[in-house]
């Protein structure tokens, strides 16, 4: 009976160990890996759009003045010398008393206004007026002129003063000088004409007629 007991006894205990080394032998469970789930694709964000710049108008340049030291240019008038001049020099070549053939000396038209005056075209107005009058030698542009740097002064210049007239006269040996100024307002000048004897600077006629603007 007691010997019964301890086979038992071994054949359980070789069950048992049988189990176990069953147990070791057979492969250790394996995990199965969960399929991690998929993110969601995130939509791609738009670039951001950098805003225009607006173009910026073009400024004005500086404004300028005008340089108040500069002084303006003075009005450029002109005359109507010869309807004031043509009458005077008929009336003259008649109450001159002068022999024909006498040598005239014809001065520069002085300015003796309150501004600025072209005395030149005057000037001219006065000879052209006196060409061919029949009775007067005028003494030429070119005589005159080298009068005048004889005393010193440019053919521009007037000869200012009837002593200064008279004077050149007897250089290039005129028996009469015509000397004349345009004086008082420049808008309506008042044309003087004078006569003289130059041996004697005695004056033999004068006359006087106003100068009206074209």
């Amino acid at each position: 009976m007691r010997m019964m007991g301890r086979y038992a006894l071994l054949a359980t205990l070789a069950l048992i160990l049988t189990g176990c080394q069953i147990n070791q032998e057979q492969p250790a469970p394996v995990d199965q890996a969960t399929p991690v789930p998929e993110q969601p694709t995130t939509p791609q964000q738009p670039l951001p759009t950098v805003p225009s710049v607006p173009t910026i108008p073009s400024q004005p340049g500086p404004i300028e003045h005008q340089d108040e030291t500069v002084q303006p240019t003075p009005r450029v008038r002109h005359y109507d010398w010869s309807g004031a001049i043509s009458p005077m020099v008929s009336k003259m070549l008649q109450a001159s008393g002068a022999a024909g053939g006498s040598v005239l000396l014809v001065d520069s038209v002085n300015n003796r206004t309150n501004g600025s005056l072209n005395t030149g075209e005057g000037t001219d107005a006065l000879r052209n007026a006196l060409a061919n009058n029949g009775k007067f030698t005028l003494v030429s542009a070119q005589q005159l002129g080298v009068a005048k740097q004889q005393l010193g002064l440019s053919p521009q210049d007037s000869l200012g003063t009837r002593s200064k007239a008279i004077g050149i006269a007897r250089n290039v040996g005129a028996q009469y000088v015509l000397y004349s100024s345009a004086s008082g307002n420049v808008n309506a000048p008042t044309l003087q004409m004078q006569l003289m004897l130059v041996q004697t600077g005695e004056i033999v006629w004068s006359g006087k007629g106003s100068v009206a603007l074209q």
